[in-house]
C-alpha cells in the first residue's frame, strides 16, 4: 500500500511565490507514493487565500494534511474544512486567535539582511529580486534564485493585517521545521510559534526556502506527519 494512500497532501506557498516553489518537495512525495497537490493562492487578501486553499481541499476529494510555507501557515490555519488530519508548518508564520500576519511577522527585530517592504504604486507588495539571493532563498542556485524572481507573486497588504480567528493548529496534531539560518522570519520567532502551538518540531540550518534548497529536508518532515 501507497504511503498515505487515502491522504492526500496539500501544499500552501507562501509570499512572493507560487506552486512552483514546491516542485521539488511534490517530486518526493510522489516517489514516494504519496499524492500531493499544491493550492494555488492569490494573495490578494487573507479571505481570498482561504477560499482558495478550501477549493483545492474539495479537490483532493478525501481527507488532507495540510502543509505551509511562510505567510501561508496563517491561510492553513483559518480553514474550517473537516477533511483536514493535520498542518505541518515549513518556517512558517503561525498566529494565534485575534493577531494578524503582520503581528508574528514583526514579533521580533528583522535579520540585519532582511529586504525592507512596502507597497508599490498600487499597493502592492513585492519582493527587491537581489533579496531573492539574499534573504529569501540564499542557500539555493543562482539559478533557482533568479527563477524565484521571475515568478513571484506580489502580497496584499489585507493578507496580513486581517486578525485570525481562533486557529485549526489548536485543534488538530502540528509539525513545525525551524529553518535556523532563515533571514526572513528570524528562528527565535519560529521556535516561539512551533513552542506555543505544541507542535513536534524538527530544527535545520537552512534558509527561509527549504522547500527549494533542501526539499529531502521537508519531504522527511511531511511524511512522519502523514504515517502519524
Amino acid at each position: 500500500m501507497a504511503v498515505g494512500s487515502e491522504l492526500t497532501v496539500v501544499l500552501a506557498h507562501g509570499a512572493w511565490a507560487d506552486g512552483s516553489s514546491w516542485a521539488r518537495v511534490i517530486e518526493r512525495l510522489q516517489a514516494a507514493g504519496q499524492r500531493a497537490i499544491a493550492a494555488p493562492l492569490p494573495l490578494t487578501s487573507l479571505a481570498d487565500d482561504v477560499a482558495a486553499l478550501d477549493h483545492t481541499i474539495a479537490r483532493a476529494g478525501g481527507p488532507v494534511l495540510l502543509v505551509a510555507h511562510a505567510y501561508a501557515g496563517a491561510v492553513i490555519g483559518e480553514t474550517r474544512s473537516d477533511k483536514v488530519r493535520g498542518l505541518v508548518y515549513v518556517a512558517a508564520l503561525a498566529p494565534d486567535g485575534g493577531e494578524t500576519v503582520a503581528d508574528v511577522f514583526y514579533r521580533l527585530p528583522p535579520h540585519p539582511l532582511a529586504p525592507q517592504l512596502a507597497p508599490d504604486a498600487n499597493g502592492l507588495i513585492w519582493l527587491p529580486d537581489d533579496a531573492f539571493g539574499t534573504a529569501f532563498a540564499p542557500q539555493a542556485t543562482k539559478e533557482e534564485q533568479a527563477v524565484l524572481a521571475a515568478v513571484q507573486r506580489p502580497l496584499s497588504p489585507a493578507c496580513i493585517s486581517f486578525p485570525v480567528a481562533r486557529p485549526l493548529w489548536r485543534d488538530l496534531p502540528s509539525w513545525y521545521l525551524v529553518a535556523e539560518e532563515d533571514r526572513m522570519i528570524v528562528a527565535d520567532n519560529q521556535r516561539f510559534m512551533a513552542a506555543r502551538m505544541g507542535a513536534r518540531t524538527v530544527s535545520h540550518p537552512v534558509d527561509h526556502t527549504p522547500l527549494v534548497a533542501r526539499p529531502e529536508l521537508v519531504s522527511a518532515l511531511i511524511l512522519d506527519a502523514v504515517r502519524a
